[in-house]
Parts: structure tokens; C-alpha cells; sequence
């Protein structure tokens, strides 16, 4: 059974590259490569001079993976698989799940989190959060769900779109109840390393339970969405050579400029952190003008991680707009500015996705904030 079509990748394909301001993408501001090569040693500026264009190591890179190793606390190089973030959640799904396997799910979500288990024949649960509550994922509506058969645990924190994050103890009561069933734990992380504070950041699933695979890849917090490149980390050889067979019949192996290209922003992740930190941090705070200023129209939590969050319209506005899909598509017409509809990820039409992390933030949030002044 094939899956049903992307709809938050197919809104994208349609607008992203035609609309003026993005207001709703989920990467930081992409580095220039001039940045890039300019914060990389001689030696790495001397291997990208010289780079041949043949083929490259199935599982990634070793300088790579090791690099990867070092983000975590227990992972080895050879524990880590490098291809592209898509390309991972397929493998693993394919790798892990059978047909009548039940899953449970973070939602709303991105939706090859689940669908590709809804596509192999999985029964899904879908854990939600409680809006009224910060967006909380509460640990005991994750206890209602799990069930003896569960096999697979699927979160994804810091989350897209509302920006959650468990706080310590959540997190430690999700991690004993998942390890209490016995499931595997798919740890979707790639807004991982910001977080409004450092105190928030909570460890990397494969670094508290064996039977987890962690997420994570160059889009998001690290500004390289362009290189494609991502990567899982496990304890589970047997699952990863799994993984690795079945990429012989994806990509089979990444690309070696990108592969160089990202083992050079790892090594710069300090200098391309802080300012991708300092960039969602002083556009939440433009955003926090914008909400106080339109509290009649709409309203926000804050996230606590991660580049988006998820505006809801007031009842009246909904009312009057026709709802967050109708409200997004005339701001689109009218103004340029792209916001993302709630209908994308199938979560009712009062929400719309908000990106922090480009930019000219400030730019399409005066359009549309100018936009509202004039009535509309």
C-alpha cells in the first residue's frame, strides 16, 4: 500500500519558491557556503579543493560518523547510519514495522512520522498534546495508549509545529514507560540543540534506552538544509544492518561533496549554534510584539524549542476569516506572506504553522501585521 500524499511537502513544492516572505518554514536561515568554507581548518579547505566525485561509503563518511558520535554520550561511530532525514524515517519504518503492528505516535506531526506506518498496515495511535496546558504532552495519556502488542513509540521534541518540550520529569516517566513496555523508541530530534535555554535540553533517547533510535540531521538547527544530509544513531546493530540493506535500494550512499560540506559544520557547530540560537531568540521576540498587539486576532505559546510555533485564531477571527486555510491562502494572495494551515497536518483549521528561524522575519511579519491593521 503506498502512502497518502504529503500534504505539508506538496503545500511547499506549490508556494515555497514563489512566495515573497516565508513565515512558515521550519529551518534556521540557510549559511552561506562562503561562511561554511571560511570557519573550516586548512586541512578540510584542502580536501574540498581536492575532492574526487565518485562514490561514497554506504553507512557515511568515518570522519563523519565519528563526528556525529561526539553529539551524544554513548553512541560509537560505527552505531551511526548518514542519509538523508526522510530517507532515515523510511528505512527505519521498513526496517522495524510489519503489517498489524500497533504505534504509537506524536501528532499533530510530520506526517511520514506516522502515515508510513498507517502505509505498511500498522494500526497508529496518536498521542496529543493538551493545548490549554503549554502544549503538554501529558506521560499518562502515553500510558492509555500503550498496549501489550505495542511495537513502536514514535516522539518528535523539541515538536513540530508547537514548539513543545517535556520538561526533565515528563520526559523520565515517557522514557520508563516506553522501556516498561518493551517497544523500540523512534526519537525524532532534529530541532535538538534549540532550545529557548540550555537547562531545557533534554538527553538524547539513545542515550537512555537500548532500544532507541535517535533523529537528527544538518536542516534545522544546524542552517545546511541543503546538504540532504542526516543521520540515525542506535545501539541495535542487527536493526541498523537492516537499515543499511535497504538503503541499497534508496540512495545507497550520500553525496560526498555534502558529506565534507556537513562534517565541516559540525566541526563550526559552536559558532553556527549561537547564532542560529541568537536569530530564533530575538524573532520570538518580535513575534511576542506581534501576538500582545493582535491578542483579539490571535493567539500563541511561546515555544520552549525548535524554530515554529502554532498561532491559534480566536473564534471570532476563524468565524470571520472561514478558517486558518482560507485565512492563510488570502494572506498569500493579498500579501506574499506564506503561513502554514493547520489542515496540512489534519489538526482542525484554527492553527497555522509559525517559522522563527529565516532572517527576514521581521520584514513579512510587518506586511502581515500591516495587513491586519487595514481591516482585513
Amino acid at each position: 500500500m503506498l502512502p497518502q500524499p504529503f500534504k505539508l511537502e506538496r503545500f511547499f513544492a506549490q508556494h515555497e519558491f514563489t512566495a515573497q516572505h516565508l513565515l512558515s518554514t521550519s529551518d534556521c536561515q540557510g549559511l552561506p557556503m562562503a561562511d561554511l568554507l571560511a570557519g573550516a581548518t586548512t586541512d578540510l579547505r584542502d580536501r574540498w579543493e581536492h575532492l574526487t566525485l565518485g562514490y561514497t561509503e554506504s553507512q557515511g563518511l568515518p570522519e563523519l560518523r565519528a563526528e556525529i558520535a561526539g553529539l551524544y554520550e554513548t553512541v560509537a561511530a560505527e552505531e551511526v547510519l548518514v542519509a538523508a532525514p526522510e530517507e532515515l524515517i523510511f528505512l527505519t519504518m521498513n526496517a522495524l514495522l510489519r503489517p498489524g503492528d500497533h504505534v504509537v505516535c506524536t501528532f499533530p506531526g510530520y506526517q511520514s512520522l506516522y502515515e508510513l506506518a498507517n502505509s505498511i498496515g500498522c494500526e497508529v495511535s496518536l498521542w496529543k498534546p493538551v493545548e490549554g496546558d503549554a502544549w503538554r504532552f501529558d506521560p499518562d495519556d502515553l500510558k492509555r495508549l500503550l498496549r501489550l502488542d505495542t511495537r513502536l513509540v514514535v516522539w518528535n521534541f523539541p515538536h513540530n509545529p508547537t514548539g513543545a518540550l517535556p520538561s526533565a520529569e515528563d520526559y523520565e516517566r515517557m522514557l520508563a514507560l516506553v522501556r516498561s513496555s518493551g517497544a523500540w523508541l523512534f526519537s525524532d530530534e532534529m530541532y535538538r540543540l534549540l532550545e529557548a535555554a540550555d537547562e531545557l535540553r533534554l538527553p538524547a533517547a539513545v542515550d537512555r534506552y537500548a532500544r532507541a533510535v535517535s533523529l537528527s540531521g544538518m536542516s534545522k538547527s544546524f542552517a545546511l538544509a541543503g546538504l540532504r544530509i542526516g543521520w540515525v544513531a542506535t545501539h541495535d546493530l542487527q536493526l541498523l544492518e537492516r537499515m543499511k540493506g535497504l538503503k541499497d535500494y534508496t540512495t545507497i550512499c550520500s553525496s560526498a561533496p555534502s558529506e565534507l560540506l556537513a562534517l565541516m559544520g559540525l566541526r563550526s557547530r559552536d559558532a553556527i549554534l549561537t547564532r542560529n540560537r541568537r536569530l530564533v531568540r530575538h524573532n520570538v521576540e518580535l513575534a511576542a510584539g506581534y501576538f500582545e498587539r493582535l491578542e483579539h486576532f490571535v493567539s500563541w505559546i511561546p515555544p520552549l524549542g525548535g524554530t515554529v510555533c502554532f498561532p491559534r485564531l480566536t473564534d471570532d477571527a476563524a468565524r470571520a476569516a472561514g478558517g486558518a486555510e482560507a485565512f492563510c491562502a488570502r494572506v498569500l494572495a493579498d500579501t506574499g506572506v506564506l503561513l502554514l494551515p493547520s489542515t496540512t497536518y489534519d489538526y482542525g483549521d484554527s492553527h497555522f504553522r509559525l517559522g522563527l528561524g529565516r532572517e527576514d522575519f521581521a520584514a513579512g511579519l510587518r506586511v502581515l501585521e500591516e495587513y491586519h491593521f487595514r481591516g482585513h
